[in-house]
């Protein structure tokens, strides 16, 4: 976080001594606009001969943050920058060490004023601070090396032009002698003139030597200059573009999983415009540099430098473009699961778009959809000859068109897609057993704008990470496989959408603990992601976790191939637990009350040597998001309740469920279940509805043979496979009979709820729905 970004949030006291700081000599609207220059600029201690531009740079900042200011409401902000800039400039342009030397002043005391605040020193980010510190003070030397690039320019066109003038006296003193070799006789005093004039010439052609010397030394010293910022910026964008903006494209990916981003886009932009002001100011020197050479006199002319200045002038031309290309990105990636028919939303940005002025003229962007094999050839296409020609679309998108928009205050060109929906998809053809949630598509955002004044015209484009798109929501589970594989293990520079069809498990299994821990808010311990490295094995695997790590881990096995005894795969069963707990189970999970990931046998012996009444809960492994009531009965044999699955939850809380069952008393392994399940019971309603009636309130119980003996139980087990009796709850009501489970999805209030889904209850999503019954 930047010192400025710490200071707003200092309380209200605090902020007025920063304020204080400043005081009439430097404005705080100033500090504001500025904050990031200021600050990359101030940070590290520089010498005096490299704080002589600090004056120009200043005011030249300042302009430009107040060129930006176009809307009515920044009218004053950018009057009082405009006045800043000409104090500044009146004030310290012969003087500008004391400008800097106040600045770095303030900067201290602000850090000393939020250190003191806060209770905390200022510690920045150090990896990111050092990183941002080597990236600004790169760019600083740059723009010192092009300001001096600037002055020489100025120089020799002086000399130039100082040359011309010495020539052309030179030329008419010659001529003056020839006339008066030819006007007549040749007297003395014409003897005296012509000697006088002769020695005038010698001595101008002499400086005029020393003047062609000059110039030319001065060119070539110019020339190596200019070279030598277009190799450090070629090295600087580079390092912003290859290293930084790369590694943000991947954080965003992985994002998609759940990684948190460490990067900050903005501060990003802030390089790359910092590169596109430094490129253009180069390019235009190089330009200026070529028309001097070419309007001097003949003279002067080097022919060598004119295939120079051509070549470097395509040289830094083609590093505009690379950035202008290369900046245009996906802020907001579209979802990465979308079905058709359903609105999505997705946000380009053109990252130096404000610093080229491209809002001048707004460009528009369209969106369509591709294939996996078009986004190959388009790539392929680009790296040979250049932009080919228009990729097939393979659905039809609506909305898909916006013009881009310049916000002055965040200095974003940006334009977000709030209504896109994909009307319909056309499928490629399967190979083998490849399913439609296998297929990869992707969405290419394009756009056309030009920069200075038409003077170069750039076509952009980039694709969105790939999608996967489905038309019910029972395709939902697969299309994050396929999704999650992507995001985790697609190798840098990779051909779309090449994935490797093995990983290590120790690979896999942080995927699924950073994807469980983003969706649920709990982590997954080293048992638990032990037993679903035995489950996706289908094996026990008494072994370290080192040489565990080391096994690897097909697609196949991942996602295709179903469970022993089962007909769902492994991330089935995976995505369905993620689902119940996100929705239904997050605070019992995060606060360790839930089991979870434990075998059946596993559960049975533990609770075979607890008192009765002892109860865990566990992931169902027969039932597909399904938890599961496991408890010590008397006789210390273990039962295990019918699992409850969303649909179960959305109409009575499992913390609910606990408090109905008076069988169960003890979590594992001898907690009472109200020590730490109470906060979670539902209060009960003690006044009637407002319109008059009673509410009834579900509860659940166990059956009647229950009561009876440990072998009728499991006799009525509802699954025979199973070694554990397996009990089904039913509910019952303060205002109606007695209703098992089976008998209330036939009741008139669960076909209430079924309608509440036109097509159907096979169609609807318990996971997301916000609903409750009591």
């Amino acid at each position: 976080m930047s010192l400025w970004a710490r200071a707003q949030q200092l309380p209200q006291e605090s902020l007025q001594q920063v304020r204080a700081i400043y005081g009439d000599h430097f404005p705080i609207e100033v500090r504001h606009c500025l904050a990031t220059w200021i600050e990359s600029r101030i940070w590290t201690s520089e010498p005096e001969e490299q704080q002589r531009f600090f004056v120009e740079e200043l005011v030249q900042e300042i302009q430009t943050n107040a060129d930006l200011m176009l809307s009515p409401e920044m009218f004053v902000t950018k009057m009082k920058l405009i006045e800043a800039a000409k104090n500044f400039h009146v004030q310290y342009s012969h003087e500008p060490h004391k400008l800097y030397a106040y600045l770095r002043r303030c900067l201290a005391l602000e850090m000393e004023v939020i250190q003191n605040a806060m209770g905390t020193p200022y510690v920045a980010q150090p990896h990111t601070e050092r990183k941002y510190s080597e990236l600004i003070t790169g760019l600083q030397n740059v723009r010192q090396k092009v300001n001096m690039a600037s002055e020489e320019i100025r120089s020799l066109q002086a000399n130039i032009e100082s040359f011309s003038l010495q020539y052309h006296e030179c030329l008419k003193n010659k001529g003056h002698i020839n006339y008066l070799q030819q006007s007549g006789p040749i007297t003395a005093e014409r003897r005296e003139l012509e000697a006088c004039l002769r020695v005038q010439i010698e001595e101008m052609e002499r400086k005029l030597n020393a003047l062609v010397a000059q110039i030319n030394q001065s060119q070539m010293e110019l020339v190596d200059r200019m070279k030598d910022n277009i190799a450090n910026l070629r090295q600087l964008q580079s390092q912003v573009l290859d290293e930084e903006l790369i590694k943000w494209k991947r954080e965003q990916q992985l994002s998609g999983n759940g990684v948190p981003m460490q990067s900050n886009l903005n501060t990003i932009q802030e390089w790359c415009e910092m590169l596109a002001d430094l490129i253009w100011t180069s390019r235009q020197q190089v330009n200026n540099v070529a028309r001097i050479n070419s309007k001097t006199i003949v003279e002067l002319r080097q022919p060598h430098l004119v295939e120079m200045l051509d070549d470097m002038s395509k040289q830094v031309t083609s590093l505009l473009s690379t950035l202008v290309t290369s900046t245009f990105v996906i802020e907001k990636q579209p979802p990465q699961v979308m079905k058709t028919n359903t609105r999505f939303t997705a946000t380009v940005r053109l990252l130096v778009g404000g610093q080229l002025n491209v809002h001048m003229t707004p460009p528009r962007v369209t969106v369509v959809i591709i294939s996996e094999q078009q986004a190959q050839l388009l790539l392929k296409n680009e790296t040979q000859t250049g932009r080919g020609k228009q990729p097939v679309e393979c659905g039809d998108i609506l909305n898909n068109s916006g013009c881009m928009e310049y916000q002055p205050t965040s200095r974003q060109l940006s334009v977000s897609f709030r209504n896109m929906q994909l009307r319909k998809i056309k499928r490629a053809e399967k190979k083998g057993t490849e399913s439609v949630m296998d297929e990869k598509l992707t969405l290419l955002f394009q756009s056309e704008f030009n920069v200075g004044g038409g003077e170069l015209v750039f076509q952009v484009w980039t694709l969105s990470l790939p999608v996967v798109v489905i038309v019910h929501g029972n395709q939902e589970p697969h299309g994050w496989a396929t999704v999650t594989w992507d995001n985790a293990f697609s190798p840098p520079g990779r051909v779309p959408f090449a994935v490797p069809d093995k990983v290590t498990w120790g690979q896999l299994a942080e995927t699924l603990r950073i994807k469980f821990g983003s969706a649920t808010g709990g982590d997954l311990s080293e048992d638990n992601l032990r037993f679903l490295a035995e489950k996706i094995f289908r094996t026990s695997l008494p072994m370290s976790t080192m040489e565990l790590n080391a096994m690897t881990v097909s697609w196949t096995q991942f996602c295709k191939d179903a469970l022993p005894e089962r007909n769902f795969t492994f991330w089935e069963w995976f995505y369905m637990v993620v689902k119940v707990t996100r929705d239904y189970l997050r605070t019992l999970w995060c606060d360790r009350l839930i089991m979870g990931f434990i075998q059946k046998k596993q559960a049975e012996e533990m609770l075979a040597k607890c008192p009765p009444g002892t109860f865990l809960l566990r992931f169902s492994d027969s039932e597909l998001g399904g938890i599961t009531i496991a408890w010590t009965g008397e006789g210390n044999e273990v039962f295990s309740l019918q699992p409850f699955t969303s649909r179960d939850l959305m109409l009575r809380s499992l913390a609910d469920r606990i408090l109905d069952l008076a069988q169960l008393q003890f979590l594992y392994p001898n907690v009472a279940k109200d020590d730490v399940f109470s906060k979670y019971y539902t209060k009960p309603e003690n006044e009637m509805l407002k319109n008059g009636y009673v509410k009834p309130v579900l509860v659940t119980t166990l059956p009647p043979y229950m009561s009876a003996s440990p072998a009728y139980a499991h006799a009525h087990s509802p699954d025979s496979q199973r070694n554990t009796p397996s009990v089904q709850s039913s509910y019952f009501s303060a205002a109606t009979p007695a209703q098992t489970e089976s008998s209330f999805m036939d009741s008139e209030l669960f076909e209430q709820i079924r309608a509440f889904e036109p097509d159907g209850l096979d169609d609807f999503d318990f996971y997301s729905a916000n609903m409750s019954m009591k």
